[in-house]
Parts: structure tokens; C-alpha cells; sequence
């Protein structure tokens, strides 16, 4: 049996040092807002996202969300399409079109194969519309070392 060593606390600091810029375009914008989802975000704390796929971004405003935790309160933003893939860790920043959208949080299985649910804390949840993004535009998953 494989054990993830974040879950059982092997793993006491992020082992990241470095990481490539994640970039991709939005293909799809959303705007719904969930009071209790109910996303139970996996506890690996990374995930290997590859050019061509294409991912969802949700985001919350529960400041206690983190992998292995559920998250009920969740705004969705947009899905998009990865040009420029890599690792996306825990605590990475989401831009879109150079403004900061929100914080990696974790992840959530419900729709794989087809795409991931990335989870993004701000302080104050907003849907696709609501931060006026548009379709095509350039997304960016920058690592903030900790």
C-alpha cells in the first residue's frame, strides 16, 4: 500500500525549490456560486498539469480549506486550457491576464479523467463574470517559494 507522505507527515516543508511558470487561456467562462458543495480536496499537495489539458478554477473564501478538507463555499470561475505545463503546488498564485485571482489550495477529484478541480482561496470569492475575464485570455500559475 502506497501511503502519500504529506497525509501521514513525512513531509514537514515544501520540497519545492524551484518550479517552471504554468500557463495556459481561458476556454471557458463560469458563473455559479455553491454555499455547501461539499469538494473533498485530495491530500496530495501538488499536481502535474500537461499541455493540452484543461482544468477548472474554482474558488473560497474558507480560510481553513487545505488538502483533505471539504470545501462547501465555492464561487467558479472558468476552465482553461494548459499551453505551458508543469508542477502546480499548494500556495502557487493564479493570475489571469496579470491580475492575482487567488491561492492554490488544493485539489479536487470529482470530474477526472475529464479535468481537475483546482481550488483557489481569496478573500472574498468571485465567479468568472464577476472578476470580468474573458475568453482567450492568458493565464499564469506562478510558484511563491515559502
Amino acid at each position: 500500500m502506497n501511503l502519500d507522505p504529506y497525509a501521514i507527515g513525512m513531509i514537514k516543508k515544501s520540497p519545492y525549490v524551484q518550479k517552471k511558470i504554468i500557463k495556459g487561456s481561458i476556454v471557458a467562462i463560469l458563473d455559479s456560486i455553491i454555499e455547501k458543495r461539499g469538494l473533498k480536496l485530495i491530500t496530495p499537495h501538488s499536481r502535474a498539469v500537461k499541455k493540452g489539458e484543461i482544468h477548472e478554477l474554482i474558488t473560497t473564501e474558507e480560510e481553513e480549506a487545505g488538502p483533505g478538507k471539504i470545501v462547501n463555499n465555492v464561487a467558479y470561475v472558468c476552465f482553461f486550457e494548459v499551453s505551458e505545463g508543469g508542477v502546480m503546488v499548494r500556495g502557487d498564485e493564479v493570475y489571469i491576464n496579470k491580475k492575482l485571482i487567488g491561492k492554490v489550495i488544493g485539489f479536487d477529484d470529482t470530474h477526472m479523467p475529464n479535468h481537475q478541480n483546482i481550488i483557489l482561496y481569496t478573500p472574498k470569492k468571485k465567479t468568472g463574470v464577476e472578476l470580468k475575464i474573458y475568453l482567450n485570455e492568458e493565464i499564469s500559475i506562478k510558484f511563491i517559494k515559502k
